[in-house]
């Protein structure tokens, strides 16, 4: 059997595709909207880049996805967000407010370059452990890992940070690091170089969630959970000064100075976590320079 079909009947179908195809379309920018002014309704402060953080308020009782994974928000909707070192450079945000309507908008970050920095002298175990050392190693980063994950609901993150010392700085973040000739993992924290004994301040508050007198890398190690996932670390420090558990306020002398671990001589090393991702201190330290 021939079936043929008008011209006119081919039009109107066609004109009823558009029709349907248009209003589909629309339906779909309206429940999710393209908002390029996403960053300002959030209040949303810090820079743009891998290895940095940003810090804002959501509105009561809505949902925050950065990548569609959610955002933890305090009780007056205040949140972290922090990028790692070699983080995608377009990250997408998300919000969804008490009535289900959805905002959108993509974050571009700029691509930093980092430097290469060797360091000659350090401990060869610390370069090539031994399987004990390995066992060791492992067994201390299980600590660090259980430390990191007792996230508390203290809002200190949203606060200023400040410099824990004073002294130069001699290591930076995301440098590739060479150990005596072997290149090895990035760095990832700060380092200020200063006298055994040079006491170290908190940059925030918050609740000790490591302190731990020796570890095989990072010496005389504190970690400090300044709430929702945001924590300071203070690697190679002679002394501990505080108890986990213990509650301190910014400013609070908390250790000393040391040079335990893999290190050539006496420093801190400042590291700043959101979750499992590692940030860059000076860009939080920049972060807190727009805070009121």
């Amino acid at each position: 059997m021939r079936i043929v079909l008008s011209l006119a009947f081919l039009r109107k179908t066609i004109e009823n595709i558009t029709l349907y195809t248009t209003l589909v379309l629309l339906c779909f920018d309206v429940a999710y909207a393209q908002d390029d002014n996403l960053i300002a309704k959030l209040q949303i402060k810090g820079e743009l880049t891998q290895g940095s953080a940003l810090i804002g308020m959501a509105p009561k009782a809505s949902v925050l996805k950065l990548n569609n994974v959610p955002i933890k928000l305090t009780d007056q909707g205040g949140f972290f967000i922090g990028f790692g070192r070699d983080a995608a450079l377009e990250q997408t945000l998300r919000l969804i407010s008490a009535s289900g309507d959805t905002e959108i908008q993509t974050l571009v970050l700029t691509k930093r370059e980092y430097k290469v920095q060797e360091v000659n002298g350090v401990p060869k175990q610390t370069v090539s452990p031994s399987k004990e050392h390995l066992k060791r190693i492992r067994e201390e980063a299980t600590l660090v890992k259980k430390a990191r994950a007792n996230v508390t609901q203290q809002s200190a993150f949203l606060d200023k940070f400040i410099v824990p010392m004073k002294g130069p700085i001699t290591g930076v973040y995301g440098s590739q690091r060479i150990y005596n000739g072997v290149p090895k993992r990035p760095h990832y924290g700060l380092d200020y170089a200063g006298p055994v004994g040079a006491l170290v301040y908190a940059p925030a508050s918050g609740v000790v969630s490591l302190a731990h007198p020796d570890m095989f890398y990072s010496g005389g190690t504190l970690i400090v959970d300044h709430g929702y996932g945001v924590s300071s670390s203070f690697l190679h420090l002679s002394e501990i000064l505080v108890k986990e558990g213990q509650q301190i306020k910014q400013g609070d002398a908390i250790a000393k100075v040391g040079k335990g671990g893999r290190a050539t001589g006496p420093h801190l090393d400042w590291r700043i976590n959101w979750f499992n991702v590692r940030i860059d201190p000076l860009k939080v330290l920049k972060l807190s320079e727009e805070l009121p």
